[in-house]
């Protein structure tokens, strides 16, 4: 597939936000890329004529029961169908902050068993509690199998920013053990969060910013190719969007989050 005729679906309700960064991110890359309210795909049935779909941040329907649930939900019912062909058929699932926690409450993620019909995951109040807005650095753990970071070396640290109250992955506390072991063994692991020189954050504030057990930034399903993580790449695409980018003397076109999406468009261009 040429890139140019790569097409990716970034889903929005009331509340998103970041959909139009997300947009313009894939587009600056020549892909096509669409905003559409899910009402819209719905009623039109056409979901699976795109070949990616995101989920952006945001705060969508007011996290009113707990962030992503409504959505989540909402979203099963309605598209379920069409959420479960594009997991089978290897089409990319993204989702960001607020569409991570989509993606977990809807049984998306982790997805050990495949798609789960409850949530095997939490993502959390932060701790200590409250909206946190900052710059973390995050250490690429993945082996491989995630799709959004083939051109990320493992280990190299990326430097990206978060803005969430509820951003603490959990799993429950008696499958704790089994389940991080799980993700090892599956290679689902994709990000923790680190300080500038790679260090683990081993929970410390402000390093680990919501308290997520063993400093989980980000995972990935069974075949890599659903992810979520908390920080926002499509708001450190461009070297202009750093808050120190007045103060380097050298400083590239791009940011570190462009490595996620043209890791997924080089994906697609290589499978289909």
């Amino acid at each position: 597939m040429k890139r140019e005729e790569i097409k990716v679906c970034i889903l929005r309700v009331g509340g998103t936000n970041c959909d139009a960064e997300t947009q313009t991110a894939f587009e600056a890359l020549g892909a096509q890329a669409q905003v559409l309210h899910v009402n819209d795909v719905v009623k039109r049935g056409n979901l699976l004529e795109y070949n990616a779909l995101v989920f952006p941040g945001g705060f969508s329907y007011g996290d009113y029961v707990r962030a992503g649930a409504i959505w989540a939900k909402w979203l099963m019912a309605k598209l379920g169908k069409e959420m479960k062909a594009f997991v089978e058929e290897g089409r990319p699932i993204l989702g960001i902050c607020n569409g991570f926690q989509v993606l977990v409450e809807a049984g998306l993620l982790p997805a050990f068993d495949g798609i789960a019909s409850y949530p095997e995951a939490a993502l959390a109040t932060n701790y200590p509690p409250g909206y946190n807005c900052r710059w973390v650095y995050i250490k690429h753990e993945n082996h491989g199998k995630c799709i959004f970071t083939r051109k990320i070396p493992k280990g190299k640290v990326l430097r990206i920013p978060v803005a969430h109250s509820e951003g603490r992955f959990l799993f429950p506390k008696e499958k704790e053990q089994k389940c991080l072991e799980r993700l090892y063994e599956n290679d689902q692991l994709v990000f923790r969060y680190c300080g500038k020189n790679g260090e683990y954050a081993n929970g410390k504030f402000p390093t680990n910013p919501n308290g997520s057990f063993h400093d989980i930034v980000g995972i990935c399903n069974p075949a890599g190719t659903v992810f979520g993580l908390m920080p926002h790449p499509e708001r450190a695409f461009y070297w202009w969007q750093q808050p120190d980018w007045t103060r380097q003397t050298l400083m590239p076109q791009y940011g570190d989050g462009k490595l996620i999406f043209e890791s997924l468009l080089e994906y697609l261009e290589k499978k289909f």
